[in-house]
């Protein structure tokens, strides 16, 4: 249980370091902040996407199982995207356009897969 705390942690801070790395790339905004609290807006836009990811994103792909199979996975993108989006119009304080939102949703889908693979990097060590 700690290590999947520990996890999620770890995955929260690295989505909000994500999300600040991508607004700043693709050069959109934040409305009326702050250094202090565009710090804190984008930690509290890490927890939101990092806990939709979790409970949205696995009903999303049941969902949209046919036309991820029809488009080869490509459609996974669209759901980041999705993710994206709606976690970043909860969030205040931080706009993104849905273009922009797929990009981003393939940097925090990298992102993640890098926390995954060094986690499984890391049992397959303890177990050995």
């Amino acid at each position: 249980m700690k290590q999947q705390i520990l996890v999620f942690l770890i995955r929260w801070a690295l989505n909000a370091l994500g999300l600040w790395v991508a607004v700043r790339i693709l050069g959109t905004g934040i409305d009326d902040v702050d250094v202090t609290a565009g710090f804190w807006g984008f930690v509290l836009a890490g927890l939101i996407f990092s806990i939709f990811n979790s409970l949205f994103k696995p009903l999303l792909v049941i969902v949209s199982l046919p036309v991820i199979l029809l488009t080869l996975g490509l459609f996974t993108i669209i759901v980041n995207g999705i993710l994206v989006y709606f976690s970043l119009a909860v969030s205040p304080g931080i706009s993104m356009s849905f273009g922009n939102s797929i990009i981003t949703g393939i940097i925090l889908s990298l992102v993640n897969y890098i926390v995954s693979v060094a986690i499984a990097i890391r049992s397959e060590e303890s177990r050995s």
